[in-house]
């Protein structure tokens, strides 16, 4: 005898009840219940087990392969789009897995495993199915330890902020940096972003990292321009979509620019085209607060989300930066060029500009050169420094 125990969790629930309205929200869940007691078997159970979690016990099954099976089927009903009190919403499901295996395990060990198999699943991205191994209980523990770590590492101001070079590609000089944020772990030395950000987040931490990416990175470029002669030198830097939908992002940016003296068009703000078409009806007030205040906004990794083109319309952006998959690809394959080629283009059209993210050798700058593309970064000009090295960098001034 083999049972199966799944916890689903909606993705990104708490963006619709903070953007529509808990009334939305509660019917939101409603509805996704009804989906899932349609197309569970004869003898199977479902309740919400709190928040925007399920719990859906599967009795009597043949083998893991069937409760995958079912599982992803689960999946697939959910991510649909509803229609509910005027608004459509999009959602989707992340789903862990636990066996029944032959052992004596309890109620709260089966939920526990279906659990951390739902957070795994998440960690992979959005509408995941994955199941429970007896290895994820080491990674969770770990992840647990490296929580705690990053609590003190903001104490301990163990955080860091590097810097990436913008290569006006008219002049050839630095236009601006981009700020990137570092942890400076005392065992486990300089860990990269991907290893820590998406836990911020899923912790609310973000908040605190961004904020402090803010502060540090305005300070920094402010005291450049006035030390080094480079009264428009601008940066950029990354909002997270838990920081896009907290209430008080506009004033704590603009209090920022004012205790820096900054020029808010200084500051460039990067949200993804994912962030933006998920939260569209905050997107759309909070783009439009920014662009009054002055402040300039990127759409990031632009083509590899949504790539729709009505919402450019919707959320007039400055800039598009065109994602290193696509830069990579431009002297290698004829669509690779002609993508980027075809973004350049639209960008023109819509009076943006485009810059142009991993650029690795000449042949590349060459090309985008040619397509006439505004500006572009990547290890051919430098990787990110931290801040002595970006001054230094600065200081010689090079041209490419």
């Amino acid at each position: 005898y083999l049972c199966a125990v799944l916890v689903l969790n909606l993705d990104r629930f708490k963006v619709v009840n903070d953007s529509l309205g808990h009334v939305v929200g509660d019917q939101l869940l409603r509805a996704v219940a009804a989906r899932l007691l349609d197309c569970l078997r004869n003898g199977d159970s479902v309740c919400r087990f709190g928040g925007d979690e399920f719990a859906v016990v599967l009795d009597d099954i043949e083998d893991e392969a069937e409760a995958v099976q079912i599982a992803s089927r689960l999946a697939e009903q959910v991510e649909q789009t509803y229609r509910l009190d005027d608004a459509e919403v999009f959602t989707t499901a992340s789903i862990g897995i636990a066996l029944s295996d032959g052992e004596s395990r309890s109620t709260e060990d089966m939920i526990r495993d279906a659990d951390t198999a739902m957070f795994r699943a998440k960690a992979y991205g959005r509408g995941h199915v994955e199941l429970f191994r007896r290895s994820m209980r080491m990674d969770v523990l770990e992840q647990l330890h490296l929580e705690n770590d990053l609590r003190q590492a903001l104490d301990r101001n163990e955080l860091t902020v590097h810097y990436q070079p913008i290569v006006s590609l008219d002049t050839g000089l630095i236009e601006s940096f981009e700020a990137l944020v570092r942890w400076q772990h005392p065992d486990k030395g300089l860990i990269g972003p991907t290893d820590f950000i998406p836990m911020a987040e899923e912790t609310g931490l973000i908040n605190a990292v961004g904020q402090l990416v803010l502060q540090r990175a305005c300070t920094t470029v402010r005291g450049w321009q006035q030390r080094l002669s480079y009264p428009g030198l601008g940066i950029s830097v990354n909002l997270s979509a838990r920081q896009f939908v907290e209430t008080g992002l506009l004033d704590q940016i603009t209090e920022t620019l004012d205790d820096v003296g900054l020029d808010p068009s200084c500051l460039k703000l990067e949200i993804t085209e994912n962030l933006v078409m998920e939260n569209s009806d905050i997107a759309a007030n909070l783009i439009e607060a920014l662009k009054e205040q002055g402040i300039v906004l990127a759409m990031d990794d632009f083509g590899t989300g949504y790539s729709s083109l009505s919402y450019l319309h919707r959320f007039p952006v400055d800039t598009l930066k065109i994602d290193r998959s696509f830069v990579s690809q431009m002297d290698q394959a004829d669509n690779g060029l002609e993508i980027v080629r075809t973004i350049i283009a639209l960008a023109r059209a819509l009076r943006m500009n485009v810059t142009a993210e991993g650029v690795e050798n000449a042949n590349q700058l060459q090309l985008l050169r040619a397509l006439e593309c505004s500006t572009a970064q990547g290890y051919y000009f430098s990787r990110p420094l931290d801040e002595a090295s970006a001054e230094r960098l600065l200081k010689r001034k090079p041209r490419w």
